[in-house]
């Protein structure tokens, strides 16, 4: 014996009833839950159970007297007082329940019913409600059955229609009716089911059923064209609303059935109802293209009901965040209520813009979710689900199209826009380069164009402006003004990279202008260093007090750093591009050489004046022998140096200082072995 919980298939109580005794006994007062009462016992053990009529009783007690193998066999109260009476008369303890199932079939005229003539009833109606009232009750679990009945019920059935006659078409017709019904209602149906049972109407009235016979009464037909009216919109309601519709996917995998349409929009079987549903006859197919037109407007409605759902919770979105983020509106909702109209007045640019951009998330996360849930339903015709991409896409470009143009000029708060749109469809290869993307390229073209014109006139003027004031203090591996402008060339050509343009043709065009924007900018920048470099060089001293300064070491290192640069913002491995970016680099090694040499001649000039001073106290010349002739004298009295030492040890003062400075300043090794190795000879050859 198993006990089980209602609505459940394995048992919570397990009782075997070997060794045990089963049978009748006298109804137990203050218990609930039967009638009619019999027990079993086993040493001491007692057993009570409870059945809601005799015949129950009798039934449970003869089946458990078998599977208990006892020798004593019950008996039921009702013979056993009827052995007994003889004349005497005996308590009937089971007469009040009799009387009550007596009473009961009585009060509900059952009675006329088991003794009424079955010839006179009309039981095509009785079938239906009996149906309609079972489909009512299997109901009640609507997420097991789908609509499909229990098998006991389908015996039920069965057995009715074959005991009274009730036409096979009719029993289906109005199984089909109650199902259509159900589903329109909102209920969970299975499409199998539905269209198992259009299918065999279908039979019905067409005449094309297998076994070649059938027949089919003027009404069935008549209601036959009814339903399937019925069937073709339920079917296209489905479609239109596949996102609301089906949205329970695992429903139907615990049910173990076979169809898994009902987590998606519709699957492999529905879609052969509808196009059952749109069939001449049960045996001509329809044509591909009639049923295809059918989905492409279903889906073609589904977008505009899907993105208007989408907008008006965007909307409440926005509404709930003002009201929780700006305390403005707060104040505001508090001492008027806001219609359409009066927050439409309060929408600037940037709201609408941020706005816009939270809806193309949104647009994003449904077309991600369509792709991932219901894709696989239309792999017959995946290209209408592009389609229905396409145009939800559309009708959010209406409202993207309202927020730019609403944008002040020359305002770049909308790339992250065309960042996140363009990120997304250029991974779907279905929707890159379609029609929306088409769009959304074309309306940031310009944008992007005017962009680049405007950051190079910004730039080239940052490059004017920063040189005039520039003062040539180090900033990390050049001046400020180098610093400033490497990285606005670097952060431009970042910025252009991370849009990501589909469109090759104008990608590399963006690509080549910029790095040829960055040449020009770099020339500029090597050009006006060398330019202040020689009035650097020229405002200075031309005698041993000279001292390299830190700002020449400073323009060396933005050569330096020009030449790093170089390499990585003007490089494009494209033939006339590398020829321009070999260029810059010759132009900066060029004018390293010309600064090299003008502070090698600025050497050369100090030396030239130590020599001539030195060159006074020359031995067999006349004014050396003045000099020395006074040197002489005095050094009887005081330590008087040698002419010219004085002016020596100055020179050589010079000549270390500009070494350490140059060593400890400047960035490139190379450059301070060049330059010592071009103004050795330069120094050599006037001594």
């Amino acid at each position: 014996m198993c006990s089980y919980r209602e609505k459940k298939t394995e048992p919570v109580d397990l009782l075997q009833l070997d060794g045990y005794t089963v049978d009748y006994t006298d109804p137990q007062p203050g218990l609930d839950g039967g009638r009619t009462f019999f027990n079993a016992v086993k040493e001491g053990d007692t057993v009570i159970f409870a059945s809601d009529d005799e015949q129950d009783r009798i039934l449970w007690v003869q089946a458990m007297y078998r599977a208990t193998g006892q020798s004593h066999k019950p008996v039921p109260p009702t013979q056993v007082q009827k052995l007994n009476s003889r004349g005497i008369k005996a308590p009937q303890l089971d007469a009040p329940i009799s009387q009550f199932y007596a009473d009961r079939a009585q009060k509900h005229g059952m009675d006329e019913f088991i003794s009424a003539n079955p010839c006179n009833f009309e039981h095509s109606s009785l079938f239906e409600l009996l149906q309609r009232l079972t489909l009512d009750h299997r109901l009640n679990d609507s997420y097991s059955c789908l609509g499909w009945f229990s098998p006991g019920q389908v015996f039920v059935l069965d057995e009715y229609c074959a005991r009274y006659g009730v036409r096979g078409c009719h029993r289906h017709l109005c199984y089909l009716a109650d199902l259509l019904e159900r589903a329109e209602n909102g209920a969970m149906i299975d499409p199998t089911l539905l269209h198992y049972s259009f299918a065999f109407c279908a039979s019905h009235v067409l005449g094309n059923r297998p076994d070649g016979i059938g027949t089919v009464t003027v009404e069935e037909k008549e209601r036959f064209q009814e339903i399937k009216e019925r069937l073709r919109v339920l079917l296209e309601n489905q479609i239109t609303h596949f996102r609301t519709k089906f949205v329970e996917a695992g429903i139907t995998k615990v049910c173990h059935l076979a169809i898994t349409s009902m987590d998606t929009l519709c699957d492999v079987t529905n879609i052969r109802s509808s196009r059952l549903v749109l069939m001449k006859d049960i045996v001509t197919p329809v044509q591909q293209e009639e049923v295809k037109a059918v989905i492409r407007n279903c889906l073609e409605q589904a977008a505009l009901i899907n993105y208007q759902r989408l907008s008006e919770y965007a909307k409440l979105e926005g509404k709930k965040r003002e009201m929780y983020e700006h305390p403005v509106f707060c104040l505001a909702s508090q001492v008027m209520d806001l219609t359409i109209q009066n927050a439409g007045h309060l929408v600037t640019p940037a709201k609408k813009l941020e706005d816009t951009i939270r809806l193309a998330e949104l647009v994003m996360e449904v077309l991600q979710q369509n792709e991932e849930h219901h894709a696989e339903a239309f792999a017959w015709w995946s290209d209408l689900m592009v389609e229905h991409a396409e145009t939800f896409l559309c009708l959010y470009s209406v409202d993207m199209d309202a927020a730019l143009e609403v944008q002040p000029p020359d305002s770049w708060d909308s790339f992250p826009l065309f960042q996140l749109l363009n990120d997304f469809l250029r991974m779907d290869r279905n929707m890159c380069n379609g029609k929306f993307h088409k769009h959304l390229q074309d309306l940031y073209a310009p944008l992007v164009v005017r962009y680049v014109d405007l950051m190079e006139s910004s730039i080239a003027q940052s490059i004017h402006r920063g040189f005039e004031r520039e003062t040539w203090e180090p900033v990390n591996n050049g001046s400020g003004t180098s610093e400033d402008l490497f990285w606005k060339l670097d952060a431009l050509q970042t910025f252009i990279k991370d849009l990501h343009w589909p469109e090759e043709e104008f990608c590399k065009h963006l690509e080549t202008r910029l790095k040829l924007m960055s040449s020009d900018m770099i020339e500029s920048c090597v050009k006006r260093t060398r330019v202040a470099f020689e009035v650097k060089l020229q405002r200075g001293s031309r005698a041993t007090d000279f001292r390299v300064p830190q700002s020449v070491c400073t323009m060396f290192n933005v050569m330096v750093d020009a030449k790093a640069q170089s390499a990585k913002l003007c490089a494009v491995d494209v033939g006339q591009e590398r020829q321009y970016h070999s260029q810059i680099d010759s132009l900066i090694e060029e004018t390293v050489k010309e600064m090299t040499t003008l502070l090698v001649a600025k050497f050369v000039v100090i030396l030239e004046n130590v020599l001539s001073k030195i060159s006074r106290y020359d031995e067999g010349t006349l004014f050396s022998s003045f000099l020395s002739f006074t040197v002489k004298a005095a050094s009887k009295y005081v330590d008087v140096p040698r002419p010219g030492m004085d002016v020596a040890d100055c020179y050589v003062t010079f000549v270390r200082h500009s070494q350490d400075m140059l060593r400890e300043k400047v960035n490139e090794e190379m450059y301070i072995e060049r330059l010592f190795d071009v103004s050795k000879p330069q120094r050599l050859y006037p001594i």
